[in-house]
């Protein structure tokens, strides 16, 4: 049985980096699908506060995006000042459909059983008062509630 030379381990190296740099090439040829936030997607999996929270934002995010057609991933670069991705509607009709969707998520959530009634009017004052914008570029605090 003849021992493979440093040659052929070379030369399977090169074909092997050769092969890989081909298949990342022609996955780079198609864009990334975006999903249509109209069509309902499976639930963000996870346990606790954390998931929860991101249940709720994800799904409110989809309907304000599926309300005001475009894809969730362009309504948030747009809010956060992306001027690429300029969702083609006023702030004021960006903001009433992202407030209208966390809200129809948090009842959503409140009807599996995710969020507990009592809180669920005090998460309601808090989506109507939270500065959309200034949540997403991550300048909010409790202060600018009150």
């Amino acid at each position: 049985m003849r021992r493979p030379t440093a040659k052929t381990a070379a030369g399977c190296l090169v074909l092997a980096a050769v092969v890989l740099i081909a298949v990342e090439l022609l996955a780079m040829r198609s864009p990334p699908r975006i999903a249509d936030p109209c069509v309902p997607r499976a639930t963000f999996s996870g346990h606790g506060l954390d998931a929860v929270v991101q249940r709720v934002v994800l799904d409110g995010l989809d309907g304000a995006a599926c309300r005001l057609g475009t894809s969730r991933e362009q309504l948030v670069l747009s809010i956060a000042g992306d001027t690429s991705m300029h969702v083609p509607a006023s702030d004021a009709r960006v903001a009433a459909a992202v407030r209208a969707g966390v809200v129809r998520a948090l009842d959503e959530a409140a009807a599996r059983g995710d969020v507990p009634g009592f809180a669920v009017p005090f998460l309601r004052r808090l989506v109507e008062q939270v500065p959309i914008d200034k949540l997403v570029r991550g300048g909010f605090s409790l202060s600018s509630l009150f």
